[in-house]
């Protein structure tokens, strides 16, 4: 009875933790640990708009932050991970990165990557492209705007690059 229950649980466990990494087919990259080295997405690293979370997530505020850039200007992986949408999307390129526990969005992209790529941090996904969205028209690009997601929650991209440092008090 006891050696059922050992292989019910195995079995589980190998369902629930290895299966969805072949069916997702997360890099070994991504999976590895748990701080990968993060860049920029451009060249340009002045924030013109920054984070601006709204109180409630149905509420108006800014979900990332914004590059200066222009048209045909490069953007870049951020970190190492796979694409999991590069299309358009409400009538501007966006692209998808999964990190693994983060997710970052880049547009108005047209991108060069596709889905099911993997990337490292610095590759080249795309350029800007114009589109409508608050960095462009369907003539003209402005920004590059960057978002973050962690467990369902925007955060503040800029922190995947510098960390917030906590200070602990001094023992006496």
């Amino acid at each position: 009875m006891l050696k059922r229950l050992w292989v019910y649980l195995l079995a589980s466990l190998f369902f629930v933790f290895i299966v969805p990494i072949f069916i997702t087919g997360l890099p070994a990259m991504a999976a590895a640990g748990p701080d990968p080295k993060w860049v920029y997405p451009s060249a340009q690293v002045k924030v013109t708009r920054p984070f601006d979370p709204p109180a409630k997530n149905w509420l108006a505020g800014h979900r990332g932050i914004d590059f200066p850039g222009e048209q045909d200007d490069q953007v870049y992986s951020t970190g190492f991970g796979i694409v999991v949408f590069a299309d358009q999307l409400a009538s501007k390129g966006v692209v998808v990165i999964n990190h693994g526990l983060v997710r970052t969005t880049y547009e108005p992209v047209s991108a060069i990557v596709d889905v099911g790529d993997e990337v490292i941090p610095g590759q080249l996904i795309g350029t800007l492209a114009p589109g409508i969205s608050h960095c462009a028209t369907s003539e003209k690009v402005w920004c590059l705007h960057w978002g973050a997601i962690r467990n369902g929650k925007y955060l503040n991209p800029l922190l995947l690059i510098h960390p917030r440092v906590r200070l602990l008090p001094l023992k006496h």
